[in-house]
């Protein structure tokens, strides 16, 4: 028996890949699968079932392409309802995968049709549990992305803890910087033991005081979310198709022509100190290298957005691969040659300013009725600010853009220089920025 888990860093989620006698099941594939056929084809083996855990709101799941590719079933836990042919397996269902055995297990509460799936290797010996978002190191899915009309967060945390309670020992698919849960450790497995030990959601408690404890402090979910539920749950465009598209080189002149003549956005994926010394107009600033899928979730809102990409030269496909990831699939191209190659064809340029604390203070003493925005996280802005300081935080720009004064120079205060960048509110804006080092 073969067990892999394949983590993907940008999205702290893990798929599995699962293998005894030459047959393998893959659970919660991302939305590239040729790496999960090739490494069956090179192990001589064939994929025979696709197990999902849950409708992700996280990311876009390959189980469609994966399934057209294989003709492996898809398997989702009791309620599930997706719109294409998929295995609706009852709970406590057993399936066969060469000699061991994977059996479902089902775990309202992150979503109705959360489910779990316990591996039994070939001595019929649990071994794995597959928790998908039902349970993290750490941490337990959040139980308010799939409320309704009908059921209420406070509903799905009362599941949710019957589920843990009768059901769950831990395998987590995601880690620390998913989303999806609140205090999410860095580790990628762990022992149920160690779980009960440390993990605050299997502390003994009465339901009441659980459902306080998962859903108190929780934060608004990224704008993409509620999309890819939708994608995963309806299908999505093949990943080929969108990658070819994204991946069309533009010269300056026709980059310039598409913002001219379409209502498109560009996305600026450099390092942040490149942005800040020179970045095409009307542009945002969303860095590849830091926590990017969310970061577009929360300034991009509108997922059908068509997309400019400015990139380092040789990093366009990981941009375009890891928008993909999320549901964002209306990339129309990318500048060829980057930023150097703009300048070069002596196009507009703006900039950034970044000035000291001292130098700051010198102007403030001078005029303290400046326009000074805090776009930290309200937690932190309490722990400490600029006196005359507005808190924007970066997630609630989108809303907030009015904040800004679009003749006035904006003095943005952040942590580390990340979130100096102002986000998308569906029409252009140029403002006036100075960012306090």
């Amino acid at each position: 028996m073969k067990v892999e888990q394949i983590y993907t860093g940008c999205l702290a989620q893990g798929a599995y890949y699962i293998e005894s006698a030459g047959e393998v099941a893959i659970i919660d594939p991302l939305r590239e699968v040729n790496s999960y056929i090739e490494k069956a084809k090179r192990n001589n083996a064939q994929i025979k079932y696709i197990f999902e855990t849950h409708f992700h709101a996280d990311f876009v799941s390959g189980h469609l392409e994966l399934s057209k590719k294989t003709n492996a079933p898809i398997i989702y836990g009791p309620t599930a309802n997706p719109t294409f042919e998929a295995l609706i397996a009852t709970d406590s269902q057993e399936f066969k995968l060469g000699n061991v055995t994977i059996k479902v297990l089902h775990t309202p509460g992150h979503t109705m049709e959360s489910s779990c799936f316990l591996l039994f290797d070939e001595n019929g010996k649990a071994t794995n549990l597959f928790s998908g978002d039902t349970l993290f190191i750490g941490d337990v899915g959040r139980p308010d992305l799939a409320q309704n009309g009908s059921v209420t967060m406070e509903d799905l945390a009362g599941h949710l803890y019957d589920s843990l309670n009768q059901k769950i020992m831990p395998f987590p698919a995601h880690g620390a910087g998913s989303a999806c849960g609140k205090n999410m450790s860095k580790e990628r497995s762990d022992t149920l033991g160690h779980q009960k030990q440390v993990n605050y959601a299997l502390q003994p408690q009465t339901k009441e005081q659980f459902i306080i404890a998962v859903t108190e402090g929780l934060t608004p979910p990224p704008f993409y979310f509620p999309k890819n539920v939708l994608l995963n749950k309806t299908g999505s465009q093949d990943v080929t198709g969108v990658m070819e598209r994204g991946l069309t080189p533009l010269s300056p002149n026709e980059f310039e022509d598409l913002t001219n003549t379409i209502d498109t956005l560009i996305i600026d994926t450099r390092k942040p100190e490149m942005f800040q010394i020179g970045f095409i107009p009307q542009s945002i600033f969303i860095g590849i290298d830091g926590d990017f899928a969310p970061w577009v979730g929360t300034l991009v809102t509108d997922i059908q957005q068509e997309i400019l990409i400015v990139a380092d030269e040789g990093r366009e496909e990981e941009v375009i691969k890891r928008l993909a990831r999320v549901g964002y699939d209306h990339v129309l191209g990318y500048l060829k040659g980057g930023f150097e190659a703009w300048k070069t064809a002596g196009k507009e340029v703006d900039k950034v300013e970044s000035i000291t604390a001292e130098t700051f203070a010198d102007i403030y003493r001078k005029n303290n009725h400046l326009m000074i925005k805090d776009v930290r996280k309200t937690t932190e802005f309490e722990t400490g600010r600029i006196k005359e300081a507005e808190n924007i935080p970066l997630a609630q720009i989108s809303e907030l853009m009015t904040e800004f004064d679009n003749e006035e120079t904006n003095y943005i205060h952040c942590a580390g220089g990340y979130r100096f960048t102002t986000g998308h509110t569906g029409k252009k804006m140029v403002l006036k920025m100075v960012r306090l080092l």
